[in-house]
């Protein structure tokens, strides 16, 4: 993995677990980022394209460029989103979608792609492709999750360690990762971790946002808790002693994919 990615919270939309408290996506999105995620992924596995590609276009234009905002599976509407002029990066894509190369051609060298993969096959099939094809790999699951009933066997914190340092690509943990992980997986050369339930499903989406950052940040380099001093970039807001935190935070069985 490079040492110096550090990607921080990775937030995956979910629409029925954000409506659990009537916040909804936009809701969770806004109060995800202003907690200081970086990185949101608008996933929605039934919606139609017509109805991904608003939903995409709204979560982008609410985020604006305090985030990065990305696709999952549909290369054709993070395509029709950029073409609209909507600040959409690019996509994230699954073992089964279009291939990465056929992405990045048609998004251009500046755009956004992600690839889940979660064996050494994967990730020697990652190597094969001219460098810079891929941004980041989600790798997982870590623990099983009741957010993608397909998934593959759970890694665990090991098994995401050993394919992270078999990579030179970027590799954000995804699979029921709970506050408890964030901090071992980091350690174990997470550049990022990937959140479904755990802000999605909060009463409290922003302050669940933040207490995963804090966990981040005080899990980097400099040991400081709050960030300060890490050689990574800057999250957009620091946790601080008067900043509520959620206490009841999804369990791992509600956890994400």
């Amino acid at each position: 993995m490079s040492a110096a990615a550090d990607l921080g919270v990775y937030l995956v939309t979910d629409g029925r677990l954000s409506d659990r408290h009537g916040i909804g996506v936009l809701g969770v999105v806004r109060a995800a980022v202003h907690g200081g995620v970086r990185l949101v992924q608008v996933r929605d596995k039934d919606a139609s394209a017509r109805d991904l590609l608003a939903l995409s276009a709204a979560v982008a234009d609410a985020v604006g460029d305090r985030a990065t905002v990305v696709v999952d599976d549909r290369l054709d509407v993070a395509l029709a989103a950029r073409s609209a002029a909507h600040l959409v990066a690019g996509v994230h894509l699954g073992q089964s979608d279009v291939p990465v190369g056929v992405a990045r051609a048609l998004l251009g060298p500046d755009a956004h792609v992600g690839l889940t993969a979660n064996t050494p096959e994967h990730l020697a099939a990652v190597a094969r492709l001219p460098h810079g094809t891929v941004d980041l790999l989600g790798v997982g699951v870590v623990h099983p999750t009741a957010t993608k009933a397909d998934h593959p066997p759970a890694l665990g914190h090991e098994g995401f360690a050993r394919l992270a340092a078999a990579t030179e690509v970027p590799c954000v943990a995804i699979g029921g990762v709970t506050l408890d992980d964030v901090a071992p997986l980091r350690a174990a050369g997470a550049a990022g971790v990937a959140v479904v339930s755990g802000i999605c499903a909060a009463a409290d989406p922003g302050s669940s946002a933040a207490a995963f950052v804090a966990a981040w940040t005080g899990a980097g380099p400099a040991g400081d808790p709050l960030g300060h001093g890490s050689d990574g970039p800057p999250d957009r807001r620091r946790v601080g002693p008067g900043d509520p935190f959620l206490l009841d935070v999804a369990t791992r069985d509600e956890a994400d994919a």
